[in-house]
């Protein structure tokens, strides 16, 4: 088969990267989309071509105004389509990168074109904010960053297909 045909014919998927940014008290860096009706972590959609760590941090840059240092790898995470996107949907990759801690005193500019708000949350209270996929992610890259078994090994969280 010629590579150029046989490459169009493979599946696809959606890849998103974000960032688990802490601040001095081990609080999580969240945002709130104006399109959505939980909170996430900082980060978004990779464009065409564009490596996870370098979409993380061009879009922690566009929506925080944080010149991101991007660290290690610590989840990625695969996810079946919703079935609201139909059924020729394609699944989606999320990469979670560390952020590192954000000084005291560092100028956060919100970018109100996507989102309305930011806050630091206590890993206890990430459950009334994130959605349960989200949630997921940013436990276990809690995990990966400090879990005294796991610091410094990236994990992998596939989601079963129902």
């Amino acid at each position: 088969m010629d590579p150029k045909i046989w490459h169009a014919s493979l599946a696809g998927v959606v890849v998103a990267a974000g960032a688990l940014i802490q601040d001095q008290d081990g609080r999580v860096l969240c945002v709130k989309p104006n399109y959505r009706d939980y909170w996430t972590l900082p980060g978004g959609m990779c464009e065409l071509g564009e490596a996870p760590h370098r979409a993380c941090a061009r879009e922690v840059a566009e929506e925080l105004g944080l010149a991101l240092s991007v660290g290690g790898l610590l989840v990625v995470d695969w996810q079946p389509a919703l079935p609201e996107y139909g059924p020729g949907a394609r699944p989606s990759m999320y990469f979670i990168f560390d952020g590192g801690v954000v000084e005291p005193g560092q100028d956060i500019v919100l970018q109100q074109d996507e989102l309305d708000a930011y806050k630091f949350a206590a890993p206890i209270e990430l459950g009334d904010l994130l959605a349960p996929a989200g949630l997921r992610r940013t436990l276990a890259a809690l995990t990966a960053r400090t879990g005294k078994d796991r610091a410094g090994a990236a994990t992998y969280l596939p989601h079963e297909p129902a």
